[in-house]
């Protein structure tokens, strides 16, 4: 009994030891660390699309340090940032530098929040795939995951498309939905046209005030590349969801 006693004084002593030492740490840390600038705007400084409900943003290390509780509590003009998409990787082996930070801050502010791969043509599209999920973890209200395809690098096109196509397979088959194909309007019309038609479309068009202008179903456009939100320093990319609250919630990772 008498030994029992002091091994549980020695487990206590100790736990409180080490509890000591991590506040300890954490706390050199936290006041060694720099405080989030402040930015604020009076608007978002760019003409929004009429008749969308969903608004977002796109987002990567480019914008360094966020303040996310600002996005979440900005509103002007009766539009608030409905949704974020963060970079989480590049190629077969690159992690973008804040996808962690940003990824859980959007989350801690309840923000519905996606991740996208920037894609390398003429790079193995299942090692890519495989760098990707080695990362992103999806659950329930996650928006579905991104493929970034913005230049072909002189790669033939049977060729990109196959690479393509092998990103798509191993990514749906990991988290059991239909990636997204975020592309411009450019290489859409050059390159994806016709050849990914059943995956859902993201599109980039910055000359055109009410929609992407193509005949193709699209789910999401991003109509500017120099936005304002608080919290963040320096341009951001906008967006806007074409449905209503209802099929946002349905688009949305069950």
């Amino acid at each position: 009994m008498e030994q029992n006693r002091k091994n549980t004084s020695t487990c206590i002593y100790l736990f409180t030891l080490l509890v000591l030492v991590a506040v300890s740490i954490f706390s050199y840390y936290n006041s060694r660390s720099p405080q989030l600038k402040r930015f604020r705007y009076k608007g978002y400084g760019i003409p929004m699309p009429g008749n969308y409900q969903i608004h977002g943003i796109d987002l990567s290390h480019y914008q360094a340090n966020i303040n996310w509780q600002d996005i979440k509590q900005m509103e002007f003009n009766h539009i608030k940032i409905g949704f974020a998409f963060i970079k989480a990787t590049e190629g077969t082996d690159r992690v973008d530098v804040n996808f962690i930070s940003n990824w859980y801050g959007a989350k801690q502010m309840e923000i519905p929040v996606g991740a996208y791969h920037f894609f390398y043509a003429g790079t193995n599209g299942k090692a890519q795939a495989q760098n990707f999920i080695d990362i992103v973890s999806l659950g329930k209200d996650d928006l579905p995951p991104v493929l970034d395809i913005e230049d072909a690098n002189d790669v033939k096109t049977k060729e990109l498309v196959t690479e393509l196509q092998d990103w798509l397979d191993a990514v749906e088959k990991n988290y059991h939905v239909k990636p997204i194909i975020y592309t411009n309007i450019n290489f859409f019309n050059t390159y994806i046209k016709g050849k990914f038609d059943n995956y859902p479309l993201w599109i980039a068009n910055y000359t055109f005030d009410t929609s992407p202008d193509i005949n193709e179903d699209w789910v999401i456009w991003q109509h500017s590349q120099t936005g304002h939100v608080n919290g963040i320093g320096g341009f951001v990319d906008f967006n806007v969801f074409n449905g209503d609250s209802a099929a946002f919630r349905n688009f949305l990772l069950k």
